[in-house]
């Protein structure tokens, strides 16, 4: 299962995305954390020291090592050079599987021991360096967690939650389709309904499963707003936490001292996308995938590498979930 938690800056969702990480390692589901964020928060917020986190290996700075190894033998793919986030997997190209060992977790990926022995692994896109500025944007990191999720197969009782960029620059490229679910933090404020409604707007073409989480919530008027202006799409709110507040002055407690309905809350978020793989439709997924591909390769792609891209496209290969078990090209 492919989780995103979206939402405004500053709205929650990387506390909230840390939290659900730690419920499915606690209930001992196999997770892989992914930190999209520009501003890298979720190392922290799982427990680690800012020093341990900023020492993280950074994916958009291994991204040719993660070309050449999805690449694998694909034919329709004439170098690594020629890959761009969006390229689809073909005949002969290696997958990503979430419990297994390969070079791309091995050079991108760090366990996080939480407690118990429930560890999760942990890859971040890596932040924005002073190098970048004026002559990179943010998007070319996060173009590796695109790839990967465009080479990834997983099936229900395995997880991978991605912790996106704020706002609406998640619709920057057609990784905001790549989720079986995704939860949208939202205040009880003018702002928090603005970007769920832009959000909403974008993705209902695109059939993207939304559920809104509803955060900061300190009485019935801040629940009768969020009902009011969100409706249906309201899953669940979250109040006030001492548990996080405790958390986040580094004194953290053991996760099964958290609140009772915080712990609720978050069995709700995980029977809700838990539900989301009985709509699994992993036809408009390659369609889709296909789609940003082209329009990628037509607006900039093709003229980047000097290559046709569209030639990538293999029209006899589909992800599906049986390739999970199949074995990898040599």
């Amino acid at each position: 299962m492919k989780i995103a938690f979206v939402g405004k800056g500053g709205s929650g969702k990387t506390t909230l995305s840390s939290l659900f990480i730690r419920h499915l390692a606690a209930s001992r589901v196999p997770v892989i954390a992914v930190d999209a964020d520009i501003n890298q928060h979720l190392g922290p917020a799982l427990g680690l020291d800012e020093t341990t986190a900023a020492e993280l290996p950074a994916m958009g700075a291994r991204l040719p090592l993660i070309k050449n190894y999805l690449r694998g033998t694909n034919p329709r793919i004439a170098s690594a050079e020629t890959m761009i986030k969006t390229t689809p997997p073909g005949e002969g190209s290696r997958l990503l599987r979430i419990s297994e060992d390969n070079p791309v977790y091995a050079a991108c990926a760090r366990t996080v021991e939480l407690e118990d022995n429930h560890g999760v692994r942990l890859m971040v896109t890596g932040p924005f360096t002073e190098s970048d500025l004026g002559v990179a944007c943010y998007h070319s990191k996060v173009g590796a967690v695109e790839l990967c999720l465009n080479h990834l197969v997983d099936g229900r009782d395995e997880y991978v939650v991605v912790d996106m960029t704020a706002g609406s620059d998640s619709f920057a490229s057609g990784m905001f389709t790549r989720f079986d679910m995704t939860f949208l933090v939202a205040e009880p404020t003018r702002k928090g309904i603005a970007v769920y409604r832009q959000y909403k707007e974008y993705a209902c073409d695109f059939g993207v499963a939304l559920r809104v989480i509803g955060n900061k919530v300190q009485g019935a008027d801040d629940l009768a707003f969020l009902r009011d202006e969100v409706g249906d799409d309201l899953l669940v709110t979250v109040g006030h936490s001492d548990w996080v507040r405790t958390m986040e002055k580094g004194r953290p407690q053991r996760f099964d001292h958290l609140e009772p309905a915080n712990r609720a809350a978050l069995r709700t978020l995980h029977d809700a996308a838990d539900s989301a793989y009985g709509r699994r439709n992993w036809e408009r997924y390659n369609r889709q995938m296909v789609h940003f591909h082209l329009k990628n390769a037509e607006s900039w792609g093709n003229a980047k590498t000097g290559a046709d891209l569209a030639a990538q496209v293999d029209p006899a290969f589909a992800l599906e979930e049986s390739l999970a078990a199949a074995p990898q090209p040599a």
